[in-house]
């Protein structure tokens, strides 16, 4: 079986060397960092995960608390995530964090105890108090990730900018008639992306002196999105575009416009928030966001923290602007509510 040492001769260092280059940890050149990692692969070494964690109390492991495995944007962030990591050595777990009281108990007070990860990122989890005191008790890095506490350290996107960047859009196009679909409220935001996004919504249309803006809840789905948006356009003021919540919700947006027989974006606007991946095949205007982006960014900060640095700081975000969103029939003036020369 292929030893350590093997791996020394044949890259021309010292094992010491090579734990340190298979490890991604400890101060080494880049050159010799890739020769002796080529000499492992030639040899097919593979690490001992126990051995490792023996020898430097590290599990080379990073856990990911997540509340969805089956949405396209977490699905991202795991892959920009796990692309940070692998070439440092680390592994990815993921823990699925639900609704269900018993479930959420076992991964905080049995999973997450087991010495199995040496850091975290907390994905968009919605976490109690005493959920919060039990994560932050582990005594481990922890970074969130559109984290809904101001307790952990985060990396957040400045969603009522992101909201006021998708209503201004409408508004610049000439749009009065513009209904929001999403979830939250319209009070004082908490750090919940709903929410904030809302808020952004609201506070944007009261500044262009609208004030009853409609708004539809629904869940971030296409289905969601359908149905909100039927119920919006069968009302009676329909509204001449649709500000959603998310791409998903957008998408089922154009669908109902579709089934309603409307142009899109003749007879209605419609611009979401994520950056999907089919949104240029839609030719959907969105706020991209950059999932990939977002979780290299988390991989970056956790593996910071475990060297006692920190790597926080905003998010990127970007109007992009395709062809479902346009100035409405009959021009500035007149949806403006001034009569046209």
């Amino acid at each position: 079986m292929t030893g350590i040492d093997d791996v020394a001769r044949a890259a021309g260092v010292s094992a010491a060397t090579v734990s340190r280059a298979l490890s991604g940890r400890g101060r080494i050149s880049d050159a010799t960092r890739t020769r002796v990692r080529a000499a492992a692969a030639d040899l097919g070494y593979v690490v001992s995960a126990a051995a490792s964690a023996l020898a430097t109390g590290r599990a080379a492991n990073i856990g990911v608390v997540v509340p969805l495995l089956d949405r396209w944007f977490f699905a991202n962030v795991l892959d920009g995530i796990a692309s940070r990591l692998a070439p440092q050595g680390y592994d990815m777990t993921l823990y699925s964090m639900s609704e269900d009281r018993i479930q959420r108990d076992g991964v905080l007070d049995v999973s997450l105890r087991r010495g199995r990860v040496d850091g975290l990122v907390v994905l968009s989890v919605a976490l109690t108090d005493d959920e919060i005191d039990r994560l932050l008790s582990l005594d481990l890095p922890v970074v969130g990730l559109g984290a809904t506490t101001p307790r952990l350290p985060a990396l957040r996107v400045d969603e009522l900018a992101v909201a006021r960047a998708a209503t201004e859009h409408l508004l610049h196009l000439g749009h009065r008639r513009i209904a929001h679909i999403g979830a939250g409220h319209a009070g004082d935001p908490g750090l919940d992306i709903p929410s904030l996004r809302r808020h952004g919504f609201t506070s944007a249309m009261a500044d262009a002196g609208i004030w009853d803006a409609p708004f539809a809840a629904a869940e971030f789905t296409i289905d969601g999105g359908h149905r909100a948006a039927l119920a919006l356009l069968d009302g009676d003021e329909p509204p001449t575009a649709i500000f959603a919540a998310s791409d998903e919700i957008a998408f089922g947006a154009m669908f109902a416009a579709r089934d309603r027989g409307l142009d899109v974006p003749g007879d209605l606007s419609v611009i979401g928030v994520d950056g999907h991946e089919m949104g240029d095949f839609f030719g959907l205007t969105t706020v991209a966001q950059f999932p990939h982006e977002q979780g290299e960014r988390a991989a970056d900060a956790v593996l910071a923290a475990l060297e006692g640095r920190q790597e926080l700081g905003d998010l990127a975000f970007r109007l992009v602007e395709r062809t479902s969103t346009s100035a409405p029939r009959g021009g500035l003036a007149e949806v403006a509510g001034r009569p046209s020369p």
